[in-house]
This record gives C-alpha cells, sequence and structure tokens, in this order.
C-alpha cells in the first residue's frame, strides 16, 4: 500500500509576533523565522506511519516550499517516513490554496499508483481548509474530511470515522481517497537520537515546475484567484495621566475617574 502525505511547513507559532505581510502581494513575510510541521499534517503522517505498520508498504511525504524546508522534510523521515519529495520553484511563490492544490495534484500524479492521500484539515497559517477537496478534485478521487480515526476493516476496506456537528459517522472507502484528519485522529510519537540519524540517511527529492506537467497560468500568484481584498495595519495609542497630591486625593480622583468610565 502506497500512502502520501502532504505536509506544509509552517511558521513556528512561537515566532509569530515577527511575521509581517509584503503590503503589495498581500502575503506573509516568513524571512528568519523558523519552520515546523503543520501540526494536523503532523497527525496525518502518524496516522499513515500507523496504517504501514499494520498493513505494510511505504509512506511518501510532499511538500511544496523553499529549500530552505528540508529540515523539516527531515523531521518527518525521522518520524518513519520512508523518502520524501520536495516541490520548490520560485514560480510556486504566491500560489494560494487552489493554485497549491493544482501543483500538489500533478505531483502525485507522478507517484500513482497510490491508495491514500493524507492531510491536515487545516493548516495554522492559512486556515483554509480547501487543500485535500481540492487536490481530491483535481485527481478525480473522493475526499472524506474531520477524520478522527482510519481502521481496517476487510481486504482492501477501510472504516474512517468522520467528525460532525453533533456526533460522527463511519464510512467504509476503498481506496483511491483523500482523507484529511482533525486533532483528535492521534499523538505524533516521539522521535529518538536514532530516529534522527536514521532519518538523515533518507532520500529527499527535489521537483521544480520543470519535472511536472503543469499549465503555467494554473500556478503561482498568476494562478491564485483568491487575494486578499485589503490591507490594513492598525495602530493603538494610549493616553496617559499621573495624578498628583495626597495619597488620599489620588485615591478619590481615581474612583471618581472610574465611576464616570463606567467601570465602578
Amino acid at each position: 500500500m502506497r500512502i502520501i502525505v502532504c505536509l506544509k511547513p509552517v511558521p513556528d507559532q512561537r515566532y509569530w509576533n515577527r511575521l509581517g505581510l509584503d503590503p503589495e502581494t498581500k502575503t506573509l513575510i516568513r524571512d528568519g523565522i523558523p519552520n515546523v510541521i503543520n501540526p494536523l499534517d503532523k497527525k496525518a503522517l502518524e496516522a499513515a506511519l500507523q496504517l504501514r505498520e499494520r498493513e505494510g508498504g511505504e509512506v511518501i511525504t510532499i511538500s511544496m516550499a523553499p529549500p530552505n524546508t528540508t529540515p523539516v522534510l527531515r523531521e518527518a523521515l525521522s518520524m518513519g517516513g520512508d523518502w520524501s519529495i520536495l516541490l520548490s520553484d520560485s514560480a510556486f511563490a504566491g500560489s494560494d490554496g487552489l493554485a497549491t492544490s493544482y501543483i500538489l495534484s500533478t505531483a502525485i500524479k507522478r507517484l500513482a499508483p497510490y491508495h491514500l492521500i493524507l492531510c491536515g484539515d487545516q493548516t495554522v497559517d492559512g486556515a483554509t481548509s480547501m487543500v485535500s477537496s481540492q487536490i481530491a478534485e483535481f485527481l478525480d478521487i473522493p475526499n472524506l474530511m474531520h477524520v478522527s480515526a482510519i481502521e481496517t476493516q476487510k481486504a482492501g476496506v477501510f472504516q474512517v470515522r468522520s467528525q460532525i456537528e453533533h456526533g460522527y459517522f463511519l464510512a467504509e472507502i476503498k481506496p483511491p481517497m483523500v482523507l484529511s484528519v482533525i486533532k483528535e485522529i492521534n499523538e505524533p510519537r516521539y522521535i529518538t537520537l536514532k530516529n534522527i540519524l536514521e532519518g538523515e540517511k533518507k532520500e529527499i527529492q527535489m521537483w521544480s515546475s520543470k519535472d511536472l506537467s503543469l499549465v503555467e497560468s494554473w500556478v503561482g500568484l498568476k494562478g491564485s484567484p483568491s487575494r486578499m481584498g485589503e490591507l490594513l495595519i492598525s495602530t493603538m495609542r494610549r493616553k496617559g495621566e499621573i495624578l498628583q497630591g495626597e495619597p488620599s486625593e489620588m485615591a478619590k480622583a481615581l474612583a471618581d475617574r472610574l465611576h464616570r468610565w463606567g467601570y465602578c
């Protein structure tokens, strides 16, 4: 069984105070901010590894990102992925969810035959929740979202639990299919030093636009119909006042102000 996991390197949430926005392209400026695996994508990888342990086969991770994000793919290989693909090209810069899904699906077609494609339900930096369904549409295969469990039912059939507003439903699926997972599905495994050393030996292939049969008008900013309409950077201004006089007088003046402002 061949399982493909789509991973997105996202800015480490501990450094979000350093994120900026380009006023012209209205895209995130991520320079100098460390990347990590998107949390739900990491859970998708864990689900894939558990399936491989039960059913056999291989787990391939695929990501579209700049070349300097290879440490993120190394982490995925240290978790247990068999090998990775990094889609990297300046032509991909500025791609929205649709363009990203198109590029990913075009690369995935090169990996056929495949059985399951796993994604996180959403990413912490975009949160569009559309990439998995769009990949499925481009590949012309079914998609199931909000997945909280994947079990083997019988040969060639999986039972998948999908969360809905007031509960869940169970679906029996036959591959190929795209599944996107939620946080309740698992807890990713701990990576040991031995795992890290093994991950360093595994292959990362880098594919550019020249390796894919892409329609130019579908990639990058040119192929991205969703744009930020307006960028407004708010500023905060504070007015300070220092009370003067005896402590009792200052306390009375402060209480009077708070009362007039409606705080007491």
